[in-house]
């Protein structure tokens, strides 16, 4: 039986390898996967992309398309084994709930990868609706530099200083995110420095 499964951490923790290693392991066994990622995210010109250099070609969702009618014409054409979704954090409520029916009425399991929270330790709305409707959480682990898990993340300016207001969404990397234990996170955010 299927089922919608969240694979959640903070960023550096490899959600978008562990991504890129499920659909090249369904992908040597003669499976076919749909691959997808927010249209927002164009770092890596619109593909899935790992930080230790490995990508693929993806399916974009933003606001308004239809996944379940997207995956189920597309499973109409040819058997899918497995639709993976990175940037899962930018997913609506109803992409959530498309997702879900994706596993309900065509028996397709999802795996979404994403964050959990924001630069201010709120939740983004995928991750919301993904921590409620999914069958599977799934925590992967990164460290901060105490060598404590890493469960927050903090955005810096190109000065190093902690940025404690701002939009929420705001694409960027290793130059803007650092990971951080919730003990470090809120120091950050109190002092100023990562």
């Amino acid at each position: 039986m299927a089922k919608l499964y969240f694979y959640y951490s903070t960023m550096n923790a490899g959600k978008s390898t562990a991504l890129l290693q499920a659909s090249h392991n369904y992908g040597e066994r003669g499976m076919r996967t749909l691959v997808y990622t927010a249209r927002l995210d164009d770092r890596a010109g619109g593909k899935v992309a790992s930080r230790i250099g490995i990508s693929a070609e993806a399916r974009h969702f933003s606001p308004g398309r239809d996944l379940h009618a997207d995956i189920a014409a597309e499973q109409a054409a040819a058997p899918i084994a497995c639709v993976l979704v990175d940037e899962a954090q930018f997913l609506t409520a109803e992409h959530v709930r498309q997702l879900a029916r994706v596993v309900d009425e065509l028996n397709v399991p999802v795996l979404c990868y994403g964050l959990r929270t924001d630069f201010l330790g709120r939740l983004f709305e995928g991750s919301a609706q993904l921590l409620a409707w999914a069958d599977n959480l799934v925590e992967l682990k990164t460290v901060c530099h105490c060598g404590r898990k890493a469960t927050m993340v903090v955005r810096v300016r190109p000065d190093g200083r902690v940025e404690s207001s701002g939009a929420q969404v705001e694409i960027g990397g290793n130059d803007r995110y650092v990971p951080l234990c919730r003990r470090h996170f809120v120091a950050a955010l109190e002092s100023g420095e990562a």
